[in-house]
């Protein structure tokens, strides 16, 4: 285990920003407007991280300064009085599952010391995740057949036990088709893969690995989490266009076909990664609204002190006159 740093901003001070977003967010679920339900927790988590002692920046936002009023790359975030930090967040994965009240989506960030989190091009990522066990055995080249046969050796089973979380695109046809003739199961899902990826590196979760093409700046966030773990993740940037290829040559990534590991993609020594669940999921339970309160549900991964915490918050309305508090 790494030493703790002298200066660190607490746990929970972070636990309160996505908190905070979950919550603003939760009031949008099932209106059927993914601008409103975003805009909530975008507006909830900047005013909530003014009130925190960090002096941050974001490494990983709402997109850069001209496209993005608050939470934009290199904005500075914090009351300045305390460590210095780089931030990815993604202030609402899932906005469409909000908007129709669907599972799984969540307020999510990573927090690092400066240069700790990959300023990845807003582009596509071809990923690869998976439990420990597989760690330094998988790749990316290998047919998909192979790298499930890898995994289900790793962790005793066989192919036929895996279960694989795809996320359901036209571009995933063959992959799909290439895990079911493999025989492993598929769970197919609209939307989030940073939460899919934390429940393929959570060992009771019943899924086994994440695979094939999603965001590129969700996948550092994603990287935090399994690096937090001691888990593998493999990603290859794919661009769309000449115009990302030239954008990401500017942000220094020149080779196109290199292959990041989730230590390439989160680096940072004292790494913390906290999401909290807006909408019911398999790992998390969304926000709860009560007559005189409000109940949250978040995990906190720390790669500095080795630890998994799943936090259950209730906020008081009024806390000299709090609710009764059930199970």
């Amino acid at each position: 285990m790494q030493e703790r740093p002298t200066s660190r901003t607490p746990t929970l001070e972070l636990v309160r920003i996505t908190e905070a977003g979950a919550i603003a967010a939760a009031h949008w679920m099932g209106h059927g407007d993914n601008t409103r339900a975003d805009r909530a927790a975008v507006e909830a988590m900047r005013q909530a991280m003014d009130q925190v002692s960090f002096n941050g920046r974001i490494a990983i936002g709402e997109g850069e300064r001209d496209k993005a009023p608050m939470l934009y790359i290199g904005e500075k975030v914090g009351r300045g009085d305390g460590p210095e930090v780089h931030i990815a967040v993604d202030p609402l994965e899932g906005t469409n599952l909000v908007a129709k009240g669907h599972s799984n989506a969540i307020c999510v960030m990573a927090v690092s010391e400066p240069g700790g989190l990959l300023h990845a091009p807003d582009t596509y990522m071809e990923k690869l995740v998976c439990g420990r066990p597989a760690r330094g055995k998988v790749d990316l080249d290998r047919p998909v057949a192979e790298n499930l046969s890898i995994i289900a050796d790793s962790l005793n089973r066989d192919v036929e036990d895996l279960a694989v979380i795809v996320l359901d695109r036209p571009r995933h046809e063959k992959l799909i088709a290439d895990i079911r003739a493999a025989g492993a199961r598929i769970k197919l899902i609209d939307d989030g893969d940073v939460i899919a990826a934390i429940t393929a590196v959570i060992g009771g979760t019943n899924v086994h690995a994440l695979m094939g093409i999603g965001a590129a700046p969700e996948g550092v966030i994603s990287a935090a989490a399994v690096r937090c773990v001691g888990a593998e993740m493999l990603g290859r940037l794919k661009f769309r266009n000449d115009e990302e290829r030239a954008r990401a040559k500017q942000m220094g990534i020149t080779d196109e076909n290199k292959v990041y590991r989730a230590e390439d993609l989160a680096s940072g020594q004292d790494l913390r990664f906290v999401a909290t669940g807006v909408t019911d999921g398999e790992l998390l339970r969304g926000v709860r609204f009560f007559n005189r309160g409000i109940r949250t549900h978040s995990i906190v991964l720390d790669h500095t002190m080795g630890k998994l915490r799943f936090i259950d918050s209730m906020h008081f309305d009024d806390p000299d006159d709090p609710p009764v508090v059930r199970l």
